[in-house]
């Protein structure tokens, strides 16, 4: 019941009746930001590419390059995958502007260092034509429907260093435009719509740094995390009714982000944007910025909140996170000078499903069992079976499903080794090699 019971006032609060005018407050927000108008907003194409797929992203203003922790990292940081701590399928909605929507699924599978995942994104808006007369003549979808694989290694992963994280994603997006008819007689003209549909070959590229500072709490996660991303450089192609040719730029960008956990319920992260026009520079858009920050209120509830600055509209979310039975399920409402109350748009929502660690978490539990019985060992003088011990630990942490270095073990057999003046002999005994 308190689960319900908290998720139903948080919804309507969420959520306004549809009677509620926002008309106002659009206004002064017009105003007050009317100074950031950039005059290149909406030169490229494939303009759903920048439409977050929703949930917990939308919640947090879309600041995610940094902290990047489940399968909707796909639009933000590449990387990411071979960090995730579990398997993980995710589906998201997301309520656009008007009549448009998007839909997105997201699979996501990590081993050891190296991640893989895969990610198919729709979206589309009703398309109506009428004739001079006002009579509708056809109807169907204009859709933007993109495909995107991905790969990413952690380099250097370690017990207290967490690595190098790079990735990339290679993408595939197809813009529909449904056939339109003929003006003097009404009928649709077959392939009419294949001449300004498009084709749009794309790649996105990451890199992730996650260590610990200025923590007021214990546990083995990093509570800082930097994250640089690449997104969305490529070309589109379209007119392939007739002549191929190039179309408008794709909407590439570059994102700096920081996330930050002082505490272990509450983050805050922060990014900067630069969307680029790489045909012509000069034309790209201004930078954009943005914060996030979420508060887990429980084991099964968190609250996300977000403001997003990018040209002349500024954007602010808020949604919320909780676990029923095994699903991550998010709910999301963004308000901006697009927003509108009656119908109610920009809601998101989306629901993820982890399948496991493949191990993971099992094989550290022996690496430390394997460390901690070293120390017990070395502490009663058997320095020989201390040795055998932590060369177990670090054996384990080194092979599949961790592949990591792990530091604690080699340090205290490094250190029990210069200390111990029989080393040479032991070494001789038994015919192993102590060194890292």
């Amino acid at each position: 019941m308190k689960k319900i019971s908290i998720f139903s006032i948080f919804f309507l609060i969420l959520f306004p009746a549809p009677a509620l005018d926002l008309t106002g407050l659009q206004d002064s927000l017009s105003e007050i930001f009317s100074s950031s108008v950039d005059d290149n907003e909406g030169s490229t194409t494939f303009r759903s590419m920048n439409i977050p797929c929703g949930g917990r992203t939308e919640s947090l203003g879309t600041v995610f390059t940094a902290i990047c922790d489940d399968a909707s990292f796909f639009d933000y940081n590449p990387a990411a995958s071979a960090v995730l701590e579990k398997s993980e399928i995710a589906v998201y909605h997301n309520t656009w502007i008007s009549d448009s929507a998007q839909e997105t699924l997201a699979l996501t599978r990590r081993n050891g260092s190296f991640g893989y995942s895969a990610q198919l994104k729709c979206f589309y808006v009703p398309f109506s034509e009428y004739n001079l007369y006002g009579d509708r003549v056809a109807s169907s979808y204009y859709s933007e429907t993109s495909l995107a694989f991905n790969t990413a290694y952690n380099f250097l992963s370690g017990y207290t260093f967490k690595g190098l994280t790079l990735g990339t994603n290679a993408k595939l997006a197809w813009r529909n435009v449904p056939d339109y008819t003929d003006n003097q007689n009404d009928s649709v003209i077959s392939g009419s719509g294949l001449e300004q549909s498009a084709l749009g070959i794309m790649a996105d590229f990451g890199l992730l740094l996650r260590f610990s500072a200025l923590k007021a709490y214990q546990d083995r996660e990093p509570n800082i995390k930097v994250g640089l991303s690449l997104n969305n450089f490529g070309i589109a192609l379209t007119g392939f009714g007739s002549s191929v040719k190039k179309d408008d730029d794709v909407p590439s960008r570059i994102s700096f982000g920081l996330s930050y956990r002082p505490f272990q319920r509450f983050t805050i992260s922060t990014e900067i944007r630069k969307p680029l026009v790489l045909s012509d520079l000069s034309a790209s858009t201004k930078l954009s910025f943005g914060v996030g920050a979420e508060a887990k209120i429980t084991d099964f509830f968190a609250f996300q909140s977000g403001f997003l600055l990018q040209g002349a509209n500024p954007r602010i979310s808020m949604g919320s996170e909780f676990e029923i039975k095994g699903i991550k399920m998010d709910v999301a409402y963004t308000f901006d000078l697009t927003s509108s109350a009656n119908p109610i748009n920009h809601i998101s929502l989306s629901a993820k499903m982890t399948f496991g660690d493949r191990g993971r978490k099992e094989a550290m539990q022996k690496v430390d069992e394997a460390y901690l019985a070293g120390l017990k060992l070395y502490a009663e003088g058997y320095y020989t079976e201390a040795l055998y011990k932590w060369n177990e630990a670090i054996i384990i942490a080194g092979s599949e499903p961790l592949d990591m270095r792990y530091e604690p073990a080699i340090q205290a057999k490094n250190a029990a080794i210069n200390f111990n003046s029989s080393k040479f002999e032991l070494e001789s005994m038994y015919s192993i090699d102590f060194e890292e």
